[in-house]
């Protein structure tokens, strides 16, 4: 049975780990969906999973637009979570961001630019 559970563990939120993904995460792009990711090392310790999601002011100036495609994020890696940790990974920080000054008509629009953002991550 899959978890299809987004609990507050999996949620990046601190300040030092968001910091850390910035300066030592890679990045992936598909579509307009972008992707700052950093997977445990030795030197580098990631207890679990930890995702987030961002999405640009300058491309979206109403909160509510903004919200709504955050809504979307996370429920693509809420419902796609075991494909995400096949392609990335069991312990990785990511950070999730759309790129475009467009608003995504569906669901289903978002939810196909992450599955073939995971499959390319898989090929690399």
């Amino acid at each position: 049975m899959q978890n299809f559970k987004y609990p507050r563990a999996e949620k990046l939120k601190k300040n030092i780990e968001i910091t850390l993904l910035f300066e030592k995460g890679k990045w992936r792009t598909c579509g307009n969906l972008r992707i700052i990711i950093l997977k445990s090392k030795p030197n580098l310790p990631v207890d679990s999973t930890k995702f987030g999601v961002s999405v640009s002011k300058r491309y979206f100036k109403k909160a509510v637009h903004r919200n709504r495609i955050k809504r979307l994020l996370r429920e693509c890696y809420r419902l796609n979570k075991d494909l995400f940790r096949e392609a990335f990974g069991e312990k990785t920080i990511a950070m999730l961001f759309w790129v475009s000054s467009e608003m995504p008509s569906k669901f289903q629009d978002v939810e196909e630019q992450f599955i073939k953002l995971c499959q390319l991550q898989k090929k690399v």
